[in-house]
Formats: C-alpha cells, sequence, structure tokens
C-alpha cells in the first residue's frame, strides 16, 4: 500500500520525468553520434580503399600496356611486377586484390587461396562498369559467412585507354568492431548517466517535495483548526515564496475565524438576550436559527429540523404569501395551554438576500403581544362599557322627563315617583363620574397617599359599626378577629376605608339573610399584614375568578346594576391597594362563599413609611 502510494506521488513522477528526459535525450545523442561515427568510419575506409586502387592502378598501368601489346609479345617480368605490388606494396588484412586486364582476367590476386582464379575472368558488375571506364564502382556485399565487405573496382588508364582494372574486396568487420565497441561505451555511458541522474532526480525531487509536504502537513493543520503552526521559508524561489503566502493566509485566516467567532458570540448573546423570538429559515423553509425566546413564546423545546409552516402553526401556502421579497408581519394567535389563556403573537417575516442569488431565506421575528391586545381589547371594552353605564341612566331620565313634559308632572302622586327615578339614576351617574376620576386619578398616580398610623382593629370595628343596619335587615350576623401581634400600620385611612366599604358592601349583597361575614386580620411575615372579608354568599362561578377585578365586569350584569353597582369597585380596590404597595386576591366558590384578601406593608421600625 505503501509502495502504491509512493509511485502516486509528485516525487515520483519528478525523477521519472527527469530519467525520461535524460534517457530520451542521450538516446537522440547516442543515434545521432554513433550514426556520424559509423559514417564518418565507413567513409573513411571507402577512402582509403579507393586511395589504394588508385595508386595500384596508375603503378600497374606501364605493366598492363606492355601485356597488351599488339604484337603478342609475352614478357614475365609485368606479370611478375603485377605479384609483386600485389603481395607486398598493397597487401591488406582480410582483404583481397585482383590486377585484371582490359578483358576481365584475373592476373595478380593477393590471397594465395584465390591463386586458382588467376586467367579466369571476373564476370561481376563492378568489373564491368570499371573496363567500362566508369569510377565509383562501391558496393557492400554480405559473404556466405555474413561477413560484410566493401567491393571497389577502378579502371586502369594508360594513355587515355582501358588497359585493365583493379578489384579490392576488403572485410568491414573491424570497423562494425569499432561501431560496436562505441555503442557499448554509450550504452555503458548512458547507463552511468542515468543512474547519477537517478541519484540527482532523487535530490532534486526531494528538495521541490519536502517543502510541498511540509505544506500539506501544516494544511491539514490548519483544516483541523491549529492555526498557530508556521511552514518554514527555505529560501526566495517560487516554493520559498508560496511558503510565505502560506503563512500569511494563515495569519489571515485565523483573523478572519476570530472576528467570525467574535462576531458569531456576539449574535448569539444578542439573540438569546433579546425579549422577541427569532427564528431563521432557509429558502426550503427549514429552521436554521433560533433563540430561547422563540422557543419559549411558541412552546416547543426545540426547532431543529421543523419546518417553518408547522412551527407557526399555519398553512405552507399562506407562509409562502408572507415570505415575499419585502417586510411582511402578520399576527398568529397560539393556542392556549391546559389553563392557560390564548395568545396573540406578531411575526415579522424579512426576506434574507444572497449576493447575485436572490433569496436565500427569511428571518422571522416573534413578538408576544397578548398584553397589548388585552390592552386594546380592554380599551375597547372600557369605551363600550363607560357608554353603555352612561347611556342607560341618560336614557332613563329622558324617558322619564318626557313622560312628565307629556302630562305625567300633573299626577302628583306620579310624578313623585318619576322624578325620584330621575334623582336615582342622576345619583348612579355621579357614582360613576366619581369612580371613573377616582380611576384615572390612581392610574395616573395623581391621588397621593395621606398616610397616619392606624389600629387595625379599631378600623375593623368601625367597617362592621357603619353597616350593622344593613346587616340588621338581612339578619347577617358579623364577626371581627385580630390575632395577637398585628402592629399599626401607616395608611390612607380614607382609601382603606373605600376598599372595606365595597368589600363589605358586596359581601352584604351577595349574602343571603341569616348569613354569616368574617372582618379577619393577621400577620402574614415579618413585613406584611393581611386584611380579608369573607363571607358565606352566594359565591363566584369559576370562569369569573380571573375577570372579577376587571372594570365594569360583573358575574351577574343584570342584578349588579339593580342593586346600583357601577361595576368599578373591585378595580378601584385594586388599584387603592397596589398604591399601598400590597395586592389583593380573591378566592370564591360556588355556592359556599367569598373570601376577598388585601395584604399590607408593615415598615420597619424606625423607617419612614413611604
Amino acid at each position: 500500500m505503501i509502495g502504491r502510494r509512493f509511485f502516486r506521488t509528485v516525487q515520483f513522477k519528478l525523477i521519472v520525468i527527469y530519467v525520461l528526459l535524460i534517457l530520451i535525450a542521450m538516446q537522440l545523442i547516442g543515434v545521432y553520434f554513433v550514426s556520424t561515427v559509423k559514417h564518418s568510419l565507413k567513409d573513411n575506409f571507402t577512402a582509403n580503399l579507393n586511395d589504394q586502387a588508385n595508386l595500384l592502378s596508375n603503378m600497374v598501368a606501364q605493366s598492363l600496356a606492355g601485356l597488351s601489346e599488339p604484337d603478342g609479345r609475352t614478357d614475365e617480368s609485368p606479370a611478375d611486377s603485377l605479384n609483386f605490388f600485389v603481395h607486398n606494396l598493397f597487401g591488406v588484412s582480410e582483404a583481397e586484390i585482383q590486377v585484371l586486364d582490359a578483358n576481365g582476367k584475373v592476373l595478380a590476386t593477393s590471397q594465395q587461396d584465390q591463386q586458382a582464379y588467376v586467367g579466369q575472368k571476373n564476370t561481376s558488375l563492378a568489373v564491368s562498369r570499371a573496363l567500362q571506364s566508369i569510377r565509383d564502382n562501391e558496393e557492400e556485399v554480405v559473404d556466405e559467412d555474413g561477413v560484410r565487405k566493401k567491393m571497389i573496382a577502378q579502371p586502369v588508364m594508360n594513355e587515355g585507354k582501358v588497359v585493365g582494372a583493379v578489384y579490392i574486396v576488403a572485410s568491414m568487420n573491424e570497423l562494425y568492431d569499432t561501431v560496436e565497441r562505441v555503442n557499448r561505451i554509450f550504452v555503458s555511458g548512458m547507463l552511468l548517466a542515468l543512474g547519477l541522474t537517478g541519484v540527482l532526480g532523487v535530490l532534486l525531487a526531494h528538495t521541490i517535495t519536502s517543502p510541498i509536504k511540509a505544506l500539506t502537513k501544516h494544511a491539514a493543520a490548519v483544516a483541523e483548526g491549529r492555526f498557530d503552526q508556521q511552514v518554514p521559508v527555505l529560501g526566495d524561489d517560487e516554493i520559498g515564496r508560496l511558503s510565505a503566502a502560506f503563512n500569511d493566509m494563515t495569519k489571515r485566516l485565523r483573523e478572519a475565524l476570530s472576528v467570525n467567532e467574535e462576531e458569531k458570540e456576539k449574535l448569539a448573546s444578542i439573540l438569546s438576550n433579546m425579549s422577541d423570538g427569532v427564528v431563521a429559515a432557509d429558502e426550503r423553509g427549514i429552521v436554521m436559527v433560533w433563540n430561547w425566546r422563540a422557543l419559549d413564546l411558541l412552546g416547543v423545546s426545540s426547532c431543529e429540523g421543523c419546518g417553518l409552516a408547522e412551527l407557526l402553526g399555519v398553512s405552507k401556502e399562506k407562509l409562502a404569501d408572507w415570505m415575499g421579497t419585502a417586510t411582511r408581519s402578520a399576527i398568529i394567535r397560539r393556542e392556549p395551554a391546559e389553563g392557560g389563556e390564548e395568545g396573540v403573537l406578531r411575526v415579522t417575516f424579512s426576506p434574507i438576500h444572497r449576493r447575485d442569488e436572490g433569496i436565500a431565506g427569511t428571518i422571522a421575528v416573534l413578538q408576544d403581544v397578548t398584553e397589548q391586545e388585552k390592552l386594546e381589547q380592554s380599551r375597547r371594552e372600557f369605551v363600550a362599557n363607560v357608554s353603555h353605564e352612561l347611556r342607560t341612566p341618560l336614557t332613563t331620565i329622558r324617558s322619564y322627563a318626557e313622560a312628565l313634559e307629556d302630562g305625567a308632572l300633573e299626577e302628583r302622586q306620579l310624578a313623585a315617583r318619576f322624578i325620584g327615578v330621575i334623582r336615582n339614576e342622576t345619583e348612579r351617574m355621579i357614582r360613576l363620574v366619581t369612580d371613573l376620576l377616582h380611576l384615572s386619578r390612581l392610574d395616573s398616580q395623581q391621588a397621593q397617599l395621606r398616610r397616619q398610623k392606624m389600629n387595625i382593629s379599631d378600623m375593623l370595628d368601625e367597617v362592621a359599626d357603619r353597616f350593622s343596619f344593613q346587616l340588621r335587615q338581612k339578619a347577617i350576623r358579623v364577626s371581627v378577629r385580630v390575632e395577637e401581634g398585628v402592629p399599626d400600620v401607616w395608611l390612607d385611612r380614607d382609601q382603606i376605608d373605600q376598599v372595606l366599604d365595597n368589600l363589605m358592601s358586596n359581601a352584604i349583597k351577595y349574602t343571603l339573610d341569616g348569613g354569616r361575614i368574617e372582618l379577619s386580620a393577621y400577620r402574614r411575615d415579618a413585613s406584611t399584614i393581611a386584611i380579608s372579608v369573607r363571607d358565606t354568599g352566594i359565591g363566584i362561578p369559576k370562569k369569573d375568578l380571573n375577570h372579577i377585578f376587571d372594570r365594569f365586569y360583573r358575574v351577574d350584569k343584570a342584578r349588579s346594576r339593580n342593586m346600583g353597582g357601577t361595576g368599578l369597585g373591585l378595580s378601584i380596590a385594586r388599584e387603592i391597594v397596589k398604591a399601598h404597595g400590597g395586592t389583593i386576591t380573591l378566592e370564591s366558590e360556588l355556592n359556599v362563599g367569598t373570601t376577598v384578601t388585601f395584604t399590607l406593608p408593615v415598615p420597619h421600625e424606625g423607617s419612614e413609611p413611604a
């Protein structure tokens, strides 16, 4: 496996390329060199043979001319001279020299084993061409033993007349042996050069690949998040500049990632501390980012892998309509949890734009507007209730006034009853407006408290005395119970009396004849006392308990209005107790009774009341 990986490395490829380049260059040089040497040796060999043939032809010209005398006389001395020239002066190793007359007959030969050819005619083409006075008759032949030989035939001229020919056949084995030795020397040199080239290639490849390996190692470290390592810069060449550039890139990448992490932490901190919920989805509507507030508002534990439409509880078509190219808002109503109330969310959709790629997703900002909706609804109900409460007595007053105007004034008894009704409705309107003004002052914190130190037991006894007549009328028993240790409290007596009067009035109204009412005070803890009014009246249904302190809210609207109530008593009581720094609660069970308890803070000893 390691060997296979080595054959795929840049180092191996560089070595192979380098060796192949040297090999190709050496081959080209070798072919050219050997070819040049071969041709040079052959040319020299041929030129040497030609020179010998020319020299021999010049020397035997007179002898051949003597042999071809027209008188037909025979002179043995020219033949002897021819043999002398052929055997002694022009003896060439492994070469055959023949001297031929004008008819192509062999007159002399240099080879002892070819003396039988003397007197016979040489029929070779080169000899025939030479006897026709044609020069440059050369030919390479391979004999039966596979020996390469060079054959040359030159004409012998005497006074412009061909008197014979010189025929030389020389072996070229020595020449080709020389060429073969040159080849072997060149191959040996080439192999030695390739070996040295391979070693140098390894060293050169190592000098190139070693920095690349270091860069690869450090790149892997950077990919794993280790930015503290630097690549050594070993020179000012391309690899050195690459190493320097890589170090600079690592530094910049470390800085960029650091800035990115800081921005990411800032974004996470902002998202986690936002009072609004944030949900980001991609172009497919899959949630990518969210904060804890969004989970809280949507009532889920996680948004991972959820679709935005499923998360918000709307259809995909409606969500696609909201997720346009511009910012849009929508109101979504949450399903109430068990025992809870319905929630109202305002969702603002803003598209995420990606450069040159259009919309890449959507950010949904969730705001809990339940309280705002409640306040708006309360405002609308308040205006409607005030209008209704004022319109009812005004309508009654106008009706009775018209009746008086139409003649009822003439009947004294009927007129007196009508005027009494008008007076009662007028007083009711006055009470309503007074309560509204009182609530307005409490809401705007314009009603200043005039605190004084009061004994709780005496205050409760006085309340029971004020309502003694109404209690006797309905045969209701009242009891006042104040635990020991309840201290005197700094409070606005008029305001607290109004609270207690309202609670006692309601208790008397809704307690049947013969019932019982209990006023009690006790110390809840070291800094708080509690005052409660408990009756055995008709009680309040559970569905009305959460709204009992709302303005103009009546459990039994018709009966409450007939009893002269405005529906603002408990609201005023709550605001007065709140202004004193306390709280008020109501517990009730239908047909069993109702208990209203409010608390008042007890200032520490030596401190001034607020």
